[in-house]
């Protein structure tokens, strides 16, 4: 298992090379000059010509490329042109806040959607398993953007019992005060997810409990719920890892609109702005740093099919 962890990391260092390559040669086609747009529309052109210069862009491609890979290897990701700061510890920061908001969402999603899943599957075709595929079809086609500002004005601006925007009130840096401002967002990001994990569940619980050695199991008097919980639902909880594990991914970087609609401080929002003000240093940071996420996600899935599942053995 050592060894096998040890390739997958060693893997990682093309893969994130290549994401590197692909994030520099999508910024360098974007439209906008970084000269133009940090001394403004009055800059002259010898200024233009000397700060260019200064910042390397009339360089060949190749060499600012490498240029580039070495200060982000050195921990020097650039400075923002909009903030007039080092990018690495403020989009830190908004990971920080994506990774709270992804964390409680993915556990909303894993709470409810595998037990939901469960017992649709157990339970086929009954009234219980007919409502919950139909929660699950709405999950899918419901808009995040939609759900949460029905959210907001539901219990932001009617109930008035949770934050709608921002994390943190003024003032204040009390972990109840991050949790309230968590709630409607997480909530509002869970739901897509909790419908997925919840119909791979049911479909993977389905594939399980019709195999021999559960058969077997019941076959021998062996109780139902122990037959679910000790047979089958280990092995079919490895599809969902994979579709958990992906969720995570996905909802790192795809939680945009989400953090739009709570004006959230998060990465994605970040993003968002960065893009708007054309700011290349904080974007090429942030897609660095969601990209390099995704892999470490991806790799602890791997890692983690040999504890669900026994059968599975890397080569050592």
């Amino acid at each position: 298992m050592t060894r096998y962890i040890a390739q997958r990391m060693l893997s990682l260092i093309p893969v994130l090379i290549g994401v590197t390559l692909l994030i520099f040669l999508v910024m360098q086609l974007a439209p906008g000059d970084p000269a133009q747009i940090m001394l403004g529309p009055k800059a002259t052109d010898t200024s233009l010509a000397q700060l260019r210069h200064d910042l390397g862009l009339d360089q060949p491609m190749h060499v600012q490329y490498v240029r580039w890979l070495s200060r982000v290897v050195q921990g020097n990701w650039g400075r923002s042109i909009q903030l007039k700061r080092e990018v690495l510890p403020f989009i830190l920061v908004r990971f920080r806040n994506t990774l709270y908001l992804t964390t409680c969402a993915v556990f909303i999603a894993c709470l409810v959607g595998i037990p939901a899943g469960i017992i649709s599957a157990v339970r086929q075709y009954s009234l219980g398993d007919r409502v919950a595929m139909i929660l699950v079809l709405v999950g899918f086609s419901l808009p995040v953007f939609f759900l949460g500002i029905i959210l907001q004005i539901l219990f932001g601006l009617r109930l008035g019992i949770l934050p709608v925007s921002g994390i943190q009130s003024a003032g204040r840096t009390d972990l109840a005060d991050l949790a309230g401002h968590l709630v409607l967002p997480a909530l509002t990001l869970a739901t897509g997810a909790t419908a997925i994990i919840a119909r791979m569940t049911r479909s993977s619980m389905l594939e399980v409990i019709r195999q021999d050695y559960v058969r077997t199991a019941r076959a021998k008097g062996l109780n139902e719920r122990l037959t679910i919980s000790r047979h089958a639902l280990k092995n079919a909880l490895i599809p969902v890892l994979t579709v958990v594990g992906l969720q995570v991914g996905y909802l790192l970087g795809g939680d945009v609109l989400v953090e739009i609609v709570f004006t959230y401080p998060g990465i994605g929002l970040a993003m968002v702005n960065g893009i708007l003000a054309r700011d290349f240093p904080l974007v090429q940071g942030a897609i660095l740093l969601v990209a390099s996420a995704y892999v470490l996600v991806n790799l602890t899935v791997d890692v983690a099919y040999s504890f669900l599942d026994p059968r599975i053995r890397y080569e050592q």
